[in-house]
């Protein structure tokens, strides 16, 4: 159980990775509603787990939990909606001009569009890797891949974007 000092290292958790975990879960889900609950859920179980057992590892931890998390809701509901773009926008801040904002927002629903068209797998390992920043071996702890699948993964789902990315530009030189 948590000790009364464990608990700045709880809230600072909080602090550090709760914004990533909820996009992280709402890619998951497709809602961020949800997602703050199954990360409210992950927190709680973190209140109950030894600091001593965690603490170099807690993100990974964080992220493995809430995986598993989604995973059930997902087998609890038997089905999955797609999160829309704006409340993925809507959720990080921006300090853009709105030109600058407008145009950010279009590449991003792009790249976004593109990554929902791989397949699940590829999906994951991509946002574990560039929206969240976690590295080939805390990517194969939270997805239990191992840690060259996940390189190979990341590979072929960056090979499919390039590809995808390249038609698309293609067809915007066309018009």
């Amino acid at each position: 159980m948590t000790q009364p000092h464990d608990t700045v290292w709880i809230r600072q958790a909080l602090e550090r990775h709760e914004r990533s975990l909820v996009l992280y879960a709402a890619r998951l889900l497709g809602d961020v509603e949800r997602a703050r609950d199954v990360v409210q859920e992950a927190f709680l179980r973190l209140c109950k787990q030894e600091r001593s057992e965690l603490e170099e590892r807690v993100d990974v931890w964080l992220f493995a939990v809430c995986r598993n998390l989604c995973h059930d809701v997902h087998r609890k509901e038997s089905r999955m909606t797609d999160l829309e773009d704006a409340t993925v926008a809507s959720t990080r801040a921006t300090e853009a001009t709105p030109a600058e904002a407008a145009a950010q927002k279009d590449s991003q629903t792009q790249i976004l569009r593109m990554i929902s068209s791989l397949p699940e797998k590829q999906q994951e390992v991509l946002r574990l890797k560039f929206q969240h920043g976690h590295s080939y071996k805390e990517i194969s702890r939270i997805t239990k891949e191992s840690v060259s699948n996940v390189g190979w993964l990341l590979h072929v789902g960056l090979k499919s974007l390039k590809e995808k990315l390249g038609t698309s530009e293609a067809r915007g030189a066309q018009a």
